[in-house]
């Protein structure tokens, strides 16, 4: 197992991610808690000292696995990170109930990292409110030793960690993003992280490979990758760009059988950044997938100067996309659950204004159309 220096810590570099945990007859809240332990037990065996769990992970579930297993060894030998549920509005009021609700579930006096969860178009008014009392309440509890790293993961836009960055940033001592080679563009991954440089906040990763997408390729991508490393595995190579990010120093993956787990355990033992040459062939591939399903939009702006209604329409596109290709999924509802009613692609009236000026010729109206049927908005 290789490892990253944080502040005093050896932090492995790969760490277990709870959030699919072996289930019973696929329903997500009944976790197999023997294949679990199991899991867990190996992994401790092999090096891996971080485990990351959150409140809601297996349907309010993870937590108290997680910590089950890892009661049989010394407190002080593995790294347990859990999260404030912010991503549920009506949570908002009860930090410190969820919180010591939290170390009861875990059988811990304290954890070593703690998260504002998935900071958000949604959230972040709610987050940065005074009244809640949030960042006071951890930022009280980090100097009484109960939270020894404070952090926040984010599914939001530049622009949402960049406000978040603003209020609390000084304090914040990582950050967990969605980062694969896919989201480097994709989502904008890349200016996050640039972003977060400039806070001299370093990186956690979650998703390195975009829930299984990248687990596997079209044949001709993944000839293309053997031809350049024939030993190396086709999910290897989502780790192998992660190691490939000076700033990154945790890749979480949650696994969900003990295959995957000595796999990717097999993966890092060693670190194989990749070279000029691989990583341009693997954002090749990246790009070819996206365009295969996403529309070509370059935000040139042209289509909002024509919309009688007003609508953003290249942000609008953008989350059609990300729903397009991931056939489904929370982040496109999510953020737009911060939007008024009339900015809604619903709100779309289909003139065809905007189809009329698009230099990519898309079809704009029926895009939106779509995006509001397939959301129901």
């Amino acid at each position: 197992m290789i490892y990253r220096e944080f502040q005093n810590l050896k932090l492995s570099a790969l760490g277990l991610g709870a959030m699919r945990l072996p289930v019973i007859d696929g329903d997500d809240g009944k976790i197999d808690v023997r294949a679990a332990e199991q899991m867990v037990d190996y992994a401790m065996e092999q090096g891996i000292n971080y485990y990351d769990t959150a409140w809601g992970y297996h349907n309010g579930m993870s937590e108290t696995v997680i910590g089950n297993a890892l009661k049989k060894y010394p407190r002080d030998s593995f790294f347990l990170a859990t999260k404030f549920p912010g991503y549920d509005l009506s949570n908002m009021d009860k930090v410190e109930e969820i919180f010591e609700e939290q170390l009861k579930k875990c059988g811990v006096e304290y954890f070593d990292f703690y998260l504002f969860h998935n900071v958000c178009e949604m959230n972040i008014d709610a987050y940065l409110d005074e009244k809640y009392g949030i960042y006071e309440y951890l930022m009280k509890q980090k100097r009484a030793g109960r939270i020894r790293h404070l952090g926040f993961s984010a599914h939001g836009s530049y622009d949402v960690i960049k406000r978040f960055l603003e209020a609390y940033g000084k304090d914040m001592e990582f950050c967990q993003l969605q980062i694969n080679y896919l989201d480097w563009t994709f989502q904008g991954a890349r200016e996050k992280v640039e972003l977060l440089a400039e806070y001299e906040i370093p990186v956690w990763v979650m998703e390195p490979l975009r829930g299984g997408k990248l687990a596997a390729l079209a044949k001709e991508d993944e000839e293309a990758l053997k031809a350049l490393r024939p030993d190396e595995g086709i999910p290897a190579w989502a780790f192998r760009f992660l190691q490939s990010v000076p700033s990154v120093k945790m890749i979480l993956s949650g696994m969900s059988n003990m295959e995957q787990l000595k796999d990717n355990i097999h993966t890092f033992e060693e670190d194989r950044p990749l070279t000029e040459k691989e990583l341009e062939t693997l954002l090749g591939i990246a790009d070819r997938m996206l365009k295969k399903k996403v529309l070509p939009c370059t935000a040139c702006h042209y289509c909002v100067s024509h919309c009688p209604q007003g609508l953003d329409i290249p942000e609008l596109l953008a989350l059609y996309n990300e729903h397009c290709f991931t056939e489904g999924g929370f982040i496109a509802p999510m953020a737009l659950a911060s939007y008024d009613k009339d900015k809604l692609p619903g709100a779309c009236i289909g003139c065809r204004s905007c189809d009329a000026v698009c230099p990519q010729q898309i079809k704009i109206s029926e895009a939106m159309a779509d995006f509001a049927a397939k959301l129901n908005m």
